[in-house]
């Protein structure tokens, strides 16, 4: 159960920083995809990671 709640943990970890990556994208002009787009990508990962956090916190109180 321990190595489950570490590999939700890390995957968490990863999302996050995709979304921080996203994020910066973001901030530069001229950037494809348009920023519609990265705007998807950013709440799809920002999501995930979220999704993925609660369920690692979760599984570590049992």
């Amino acid at each position: 159960m321990k190595s489950i709640t570490v590999m939700f943990f890390i995957l968490s970890a990863t999302l996050f920083l995709g979304t921080c990556k996203y994020i910066f994208d973001l901030k530069r002009p001229g950037v494809y995809p348009p920023k519609q787009v990265l705007k998807k990508r950013v709440a799809a990962l920002a999501g995930g990671g979220g999704i993925c956090l609660l369920i690692a916190f979760i599984l570590s109180y049992f």
